[in-house]
């Protein structure tokens, strides 16, 4: 499978948005796209022209006739519901997820968090039937929770650990679950930072399976079976690990692989995923922007990969800096 640059884009500290995403951006099941300011705690839909239709959040930005207030603390995720089309939005700040209803400019708080003493949430994400997944990220713990917000399952026990054979729902472990997504096959696949690895969450067998990773840091495995791969690491940093990953509708997983500066595609091949790196250069110079005329891929500077997203053939690819380079396949 063969990529091109299809764009690349220079954000500024004023941020104009150009169909493109600064650090955080998503697109729903229906095709709408969100912009989210963690730093600025405000989100909001975006249409054509950089206009909004509306925003919300703590912040009005004064970017559209519409902004529904609530208390949005330092926004990590959106998606939109499968039951009664609400948006949630995991709130890590105060720990919150909220729904929001944008045609009646309602928000209500759907899960606090903090009442089963969790202190840092990261993606909240809907399966197939309407239940919700939240990960706990340093706690090292997935929850989910039913359409009404209701406790229903908890996966791992709070301490750090890693098995490479598929576990069961009550043993497994992880380390630092930065990000998590729906699979097009229903399975929720679950980027275990801190292990170096990739699992995914088989409902039909009730199982945690491994799908890339040895559990170690490094930079190899490019050509080979995913399992056999390793991912990077950088101990100075608070967020050790990858940090961002994103699914196509084939099933094909694409790992910002933060501390190698590269974005690694693994690719499924008659039941077997084998792993290869498609853009960045581990040879990165920090700060450095990217030209927009730039089409080599592995030219293409990525000091710090932050929340990838993939919509219609684009993977969508922000590097913490202001840069947004999004790729399309070249069929």
């Amino acid at each position: 499978m063969e990529w091109r640059i299809k764009y690349i884009f220079n954000f500024t500290e004023e941020i104009t948005w150009k169909g493109g995403y600064f650090q955080f951006g998503f697109h729903d099941y229906k095709g709408n796209s969100y912009v989210i300011r963690h730093s600025k705690h405000w989100l909001g839909e975006l249409i054509k022209n950089d206009e909004f239709t509306w925003t919300a959040g703590s912040i009005d930005p004064k970017l559209s006739e519409v902004h529904i207030p609530f208390d949005l603390k330092n926004p990590m995720y959106i998606s939109r519901s499968p039951i009664d089309e609400s948006l949630a939005i995991s709130s890590g700040g105060n720990n919150k997820v909220f729904k929001l209803f944008p045609d009646e400019k309602k928000v209500d708080i759907f899960i606090d968090m903090k009442e089963y003493g969790v202190n840092d949430i990261g993606n909240c994400v809907f399966d197939k039937e309407g239940n919700m997944w939240i990960n706990e990220i340093t706690g090292c713990r997935l929850w989910q929770f039913d359409s009404k917000g209701q406790k229903k399952k908890v996966l791992g026990n709070g301490k750090p650990g890693f098995q490479k054979e598929s576990t069961n729902f009550d043993d497994v472990q992880f380390n630092w679950i930065y990000d998590i997504r729906l699979g097009p096959d229903n399975n929720l696949y679950i980027l275990d930072s801190r292990n170096y690895a990739v699992r995914e969450i088989d409902f039909e067998e009730e199982k945690v399976k491994h799908i890339a990773g040895t559990g170690e840091p490094g930079y190899s495995g490019d050509g080979g079976l995913a399992k056999k791969a390793t991912f990077g690491s950088n101990t100075n940093e608070k967020f050790d690990g990858p940090w961002s990953m994103a699914l196509d509708k084939l099933g094909n997983i694409f790992i910002g692989d933060t501390h190698n500066h590269v974005v690694r595609m693994i690719e499924k091949k008659k039941k077997k995923r084998v792993i290869a790196t498609i853009v960045g250069n581990p040879e990165y110079i920090p700060s450095l922007r990217n030209s927009v005329d730039e089409k080599d891929l592995l030219k293409i500077n990525l000091p710090k990969i932050c929340s990838m997203d993939f919509y219609n053939n684009e993977l969508f690819i922000p590097e913490w800096d202001g840069d947004l380079i999004v790729l399309e396949k070249n069929d």
